[in-house]
């Protein structure tokens, strides 16, 4: 296929564009507006068509959009606690940049898949969230990817446009930019840096290698039914102490580095999701968590030169701002 993939040089869209590669040989324009977490270098030696805009850019969609067979959308702002700071980007990111990107699938007659998270669902204390529960987001992030999803079927409903929606759970890898979880860990276990966890960590999570992620929206951008949505959930649930532990067994650091902070507000405790649905489509996940997360610690420390220029520049700011705390040099 030929593909619009908006959000491609970030940590998912990189994954997918690679995996789409590698597996399926298809033509790819990546739409990257390379935010603090959109880098090139996640498409380095990639063959692909680049714009550089935000999907909010109208007129630059619509250049990008000519000639594809399916709009895939990873673009957003992504992280939590910067939305708990800074809501004003996701609202105009996830609302206006996805009724941009709405218009001209409609305008262009092409498939249009929406990435989403389990985060919509809100938290659950037993079970697991099917594509039928409803939508009770806790965060300015989540409300806002909620509110894009309805947009997005409301646009299938309203004008028979063939949307879908992939809601994944946590997803963990390379290339993901080190505010989240598993790769702030890593690179702090590596430096010798304090390892903050929230509240008393005890915070569960449906971990998903990124590989499988991006095999699990092809599956549905091919075989899926238009207007219907699919949980992608991961194959293992953990206590995000228990990641941070294991994170400090892989690189060999010391305990005492462990250091709980004030939970952040409105923290969800559980996620999980059924992905029954994906199943039926053919999905399965390949990668459990203790050797993914074995891989992901070792792509870390073997590609200093993708992460140092991260960690010398404004996420350090961003770091000590957040967890008030310096980061080793």
């Amino acid at each position: 296929m030929r593909l619009l993939v908006c959000g491609g040089a970030g940590f998912i869209g990189s994954n997918f564009v690679r995996v789409r590669l590698r597996d399926h040989g298809d033509e790819i324009v990546v739409l990257d507006k390379l935010t603090y977490a959109g880098r090139r270098e996640n498409l380095a030696g990639l063959d692909v068509g680049f714009v550089h805009a935000g999907i909010e850019d109208a007129p630059a969609v619509a250049g990008a959009i000519d000639g594809v067979d399916a709009v895939v959308n990873f673009a957003a702002e992504t992280h939590v606690d910067r939305s708990i700071a800074e809501p004003d980007a996701f609202v105009t990111t996830h609302a206006v940049g996805t009724w941009v990107l709405l218009e001209a699938a409609r305008a262009a007659g092409v498939r249009y898949l929406q990435v989403s998270t389990d985060e919509v669902y809100g938290s659950i204390e037993d079970g697991s969230f099917t594509e039928s529960s409803p939508l009770a987001p806790s965060s300015p992030y989540s409300a806002t990817k909620a509110g894009a999803d309805l947009l997005v079927s409301s646009y299938f409903h309203t004008f028979n446009l063939p949307t879908l929606i992939c809601r994944g759970s946590n997803n963990y890898g390379p290339y993901q930019y080190p505010e989240k979880l598993i790769p702030l860990m890593v690179l702090n276990a590596l430096h010798g840096d304090r390892l903050p966890v929230y509240g008393d960590g005890m915070q569960v999570r449906n971990w998903l290698y990124v590989e499988d992620f991006a095999r699990g929206i092809g599956h549905v951008l091919e075989h899926g039914t238009p207007g219907e949505a699919y949980n992608v959930g991961g194959p293992d649930e953990c206590p995000n102490i228990a990641v941070v532990k294991r994170i400090i067994e892989l690189c060999g650091a010391d305990e005492g580095l462990l250091e709980y902070v004030t939970d952040r507000p409105g923290h969800d405790r559980r996620y999980s999701l059924g992905s029954e649905k994906v199943r039926a489509l053919g999905w399965e996940a390949r990668t459990n968590f203790d050797e993914g997360l074995e891989q992901t610690v070792g792509w870390y420390r073997d590609n200093p030169a993708w992460w140092e220029p991260i960690r010398s520049g404004d996420y350090r700011e961003y770091y000590e701002r957040q967890y008030g705390s310096r980061l080793e040099e």
